[in-house]
């Protein structure tokens, strides 16, 4: 019979190990906003958008409008409805850009920035199914502090749910 260490089992923790304890419940869900890039990458968000998700918002990139400023970046959600990069990123906790080419290193660009300016937490996601996915983590690399390059479309769902999205 082997002894039970006093660190096995946390009811046998000594007062001193218990002070270093984290007894905050761990937050529910983070405000992520997920953000397609190119056609391709669209169709993949919008399968992923219909899955339940806690609070997690997703879009579909467009070109600026106007003067071109990062505020001015249209981002159309999958109902259709348009709105401001600024007003998307209001109380958002990490934003996600997807990609497959690097036809979105512009809003890459502007999102990054953006994230930045405000401290959100950025990452992409580069979907390269039998493509080389260089180009596409060359334009995302800058903006991102987190990439993952993956061939298989169901990472997005896993990665958004290690996210607690």
């Amino acid at each position: 019979m082997k002894p039970i260490l006093l660190n096995s089992c946390a009811r046998a923790a000594t007062t001193a190990e218990a002070r270093f304890r984290i007894d905050a419940p761990i937050a529910p869900a983070r405000a992520t906003r997920v953000v397609a890039l190119d056609h391709a990458a669209e169709v993949v968000v919008q399968r992923v958008a219909q899955e339940p998700w806690a609070d997690a918002r997703f879009f579909t990139c467009k070109s600026p409008a106007g003067n071109g400023h990062v505020a001015d970046l249209v981002l159309v959600a999958p109902d259709g409805s348009r709105s401001r990069l600024s007003e998307v990123l209001t109380g958002a906790d990490v934003a996600v850009m997807v990609a497959t080419v690097n036809d979105g290193a512009a809003a890459a660009s502007a999102i990054g920035d953006a994230c930045t300016l405000r401290g959100i937490m950025t990452a992409g996601l580069v979907l390269a199914s039998g493509h080389d996915a260089g180009a596409a983590v060359s334009a995302l690399r800058p903006h991102a502090r987190v990439i993952m390059v993956t061939y298989d479309e169901h990472d997005v769902s896993e990665v958004l749910t290690a996210l607690r999205a």
